[in-house]
């Protein structure tokens, strides 16, 4: 990567496929997402109102600041996001971490590269969950599965 900013994230998400080449580095992916939506559905289940306060306000933020990653980090924006949740309460900390942990670990072992979360975190926060759509709909899975190819492949234009 340059050290030029990706101006946006149509750019960016070809990046991001980019990063993730190997198969299994979107399964760690995708076990670290899956247990925390599963965890973030069991707190709004019962922890209702102050979740859907906190959720709410941090998709708020992002949504008005998502744009802005393009020009500067956006760690702020996600930290905030991440200590409103935890107020609310304090166990989504807990998935926080085992989904960083397994997507880190999926990084550091397998790809050897740096996360992308580490330069546009707000962006790879959104493409992780892009991607962990995409492997629900049963797409990405495979090593070289050609809509992942045709799609990280863009990211030679930009």
């Amino acid at each position: 990567m340059t050290s030029q900013r990706i101006g946006t994230f149509q750019e960016f998400w070809p990046y991001y496929l980019n990063e993730h080449q190997k198969s299994k580095c979107r399964h760690l992916h995708f076990i670290g997402t899956s247990g925390f939506v599963l965890l973030l559905l069991s707190q709004i289940f019962f922890v209702f109102p102050q979740m859907i306060a906190s959720v709410g306000i941090g998709l708020g933020m992002a949504y008005v600041l998502f744009e802005q990653e393009g020009k500067r980090n956006a760690f702020w924006i996600l930290l905030t996001m991440i200590v409103l949740m935890a107020v609310a309460s304090p166990v989504i900390l807990g998935g926080v971490l085992f989904a960083y942990f397994w997507a880190w670990i999926g990084h550091f072992m397998i790809e050897h590269n740096r996360p992308a979360s580490f330069v546009y975190p707000l962006w790879s926060l959104t493409a992780d969950f892009k991607m962990w759509i995409e492997m629900l709909k049963g797409h990405f899975w495979q090593e070289n599965c050609p809509e992942f190819q045709k799609q990280a492949q863009q990211v030679q234009s930009i």
